[in-house]
């Protein structure tokens, strides 16, 4: 199985325990970013949406220019503009990137944010909505012919788009998404589902839940699955736990010492609950910061020696992770880190670890 890295890009820098310098757009700091990822041998970065925050698609047009070879995970709410206006525009991109464009689809909501943008549909109505979206756009990649549409959400005639994506045949969807109506669309749609770090028994179960959802569409080997994880690394163990505990208190400062209350998502609200239960879980997965935030996205950590993390990554790997998204807390430092640090030691491992497979397997 490829083994895949993402990272982040985000319009300035910022995070839970670096309040930032209070600039919207910093190009010097997205410049100086998303070539350090390029260079630290990232194989992706993810351009997130928020309704407060730059648009994504824009600043991944110019990252796309600032390099040569990274791609573009570009984050994309689904029922704000038309899905075959939203698929001339990854086509377009991928056409000027040379096939480095994906979608990360982002249908569930949080503190508002679907509201801020006029959205105000339930969830399984939203992810009904999204399933639509996402056929309209794979037709309007991949047909020869003029097409068209009549459902719940959407109506098109006789769309035959010129523009198509550089990479066959297709832009890659990768879909976030914990609830049941979202693991249905995902069987359905997606290339690569997206989680958020949770303990291993977690994550096995989850993995078997969207291969069984998917077995029932007849596509059971064609989902792959990411984990995002906040990796802190020190040179022992011992200095990575000191740093994950500066690192709580920055944070606990940063929002005025008072814990953010969970969104009601489903994904965040199962973050939530593990975080509130154990600080700690498997052989170093840390939960300081969810339990903070009240598991506001990618929020868990791998705590360690960068062999230590290496060998947690394994563990996920072999139980299906093959794509890893990477973003640290002093997100330039951390970048650069991993790329020196981290991601040789995981290739590393993983290889050893197909290799002995393929010895078995040859010797049984």
């Amino acid at each position: 199985m490829a083994l895949e890295f993402i990272g982040l890009v985000g319009a300035h820098e910022a995070s839970e325990s670096d309040p930032g310098k209070g600039q919207v757009v910093d190009l010097p700091f997205i410049k100086a970013f998303a070539q350090t990822q390029e260079y630290a041998g990232f194989d992706k970065v993810l351009l997130a949406v928020n309704t407060r925050a730059p648009d994504s698609m824009i600043i991944a047009s110019y990252v796309a220019a600032l390099t040569d070879k990274l791609g573009l995970l570009v984050a994309h709410r689904p029922g704000f503009q038309a899905p075959t206006f939203a698929a001339r525009q990854f086509a377009t991109l991928d056409q000027l990137s040379q096939g480095r464009a994906a979608i990360n689809v982002i249908t569930g909501g949080d503190s508002g944010d679907l509201q801020r943008d006029g959205d105000f549909l339930d969830k399984d109505t939203r992810y009904a909505r999204t399933g639509e979206y996402l056929y309209i756009m794979q037709q309007v990649w991949e047909s020869q012919q003029p097409f068209s549409y009549t459902g719940d959400f959407y109506q098109v005639q006789d769309n035959l788009t010129e523009v198509k994506p550089w990479r066959k045949p297709r832009v890659p969807v990768y879909f976030s998404g914990a609830s049941e109506a979202a693991i249905d669309v995902a069987a359905q749609h997606a290339d690569v589902y997206m989680m958020w770090g949770e303990p291993l028994e977690q994550v096995k179960a989850r993995i078997a839940q969207v291969r069984a959802a998917a077995k029932k569409v007849g596509r059971e080997d064609q989902i792959r699955f990411s984990l995002s994880l906040r990796p802190v690394l020190g040179a022992t163990d011992e200095e990575a736990w000191q740093r994950a505990d500066n690192l709580l208190a920055q944070a606990q400062r940063n929002i005025g010492g008072k814990a953010i209350q969970p969104d009601s998502n489903v994904g965040s609200q199962r973050l939530y609950q593990l975080a509130t239960a154990r600080q700690v879980y498997d052989r170093c997965l840390w939960t300081g910061i969810a339990a903070l935030s009240g598991a506001a996205g990618n929020s868990t950590s791998l705590v360690g020696s960068p062999d230590t993390v290496a060998e947690a990554a394994l563990e996920y790997y072999k139980l299906g992770i093959t794509t890893f998204l990477f973003r640290g807390f002093d997100q330039l430092r951390d970048a650069a880190e991993y790329g020196r640090l981290l991601l040789p030691r995981i290739r590393e491992r993983v290889a050893a670890y197909e290799a002995e497979k393929a010895r078995r397997a040859s010797a049984a």
